[in-house]
């Protein structure tokens, strides 16, 4: 049942980011020219929504869909790690012209050549997990 429900959710959130043309390669090349607001509008939008979701859910202690208790783990505080990892996410961003959301929203609208993207993504993560010890936390 649960994975029925994280894949009608997921089909709904393809079509959304689809039909706001938050997949759409055009409004990404935009985003990073400066020449648009329309994904600054996305993102600080969801941004928004995330911060008062979170707050919503520690005060009210609400529940999971399934009834579970919804558990915020603390993370440790760091510079190094985030300015890296958000530099090479926001290369291969642009460089992909797709963020990992996206990916099988194209795939699933037919753009066949984003499959390389994909592949590229799951060789990113796999090389990750090897390297993982040896990179600053």
């Amino acid at each position: 049942m649960r994975t029925l429900s994280y894949l009608f959710i997921g089909i709904f959130f393809g079509i959304v980011m689809y039909k706001s043309e938050a997949a759409s390669w055009f409004r990404i090349y935009e985003m990073f020219q400066f020449q648009s607001f329309h994904m600054y509008g996305i993102i600080g939008s969801a941004l928004v929504l995330g911060v008062l979701g979170v707050q919503l859910i520690k005060r009210n202690n609400i529940k999971s869909f399934f009834g579970e208790p919804i558990k915020f783990v603390p993370k440790e505080k760091g510079f190094t790690r985030y300015m890296v990892g958000g530099i090479i996410f926001g290369l291969g961003w642009a460089l992909a012209g797709s963020c990992p959301g996206p990916i099988y929203t194209l795939i699933g609208a037919g753009s066949v050549a984003i499959i390389v993207v994909l592949l590229g993504a799951i060789l990113g993560t796999f090389i990750y997990g090897l390297l993982q010890k040896k990179l600053p936390h």
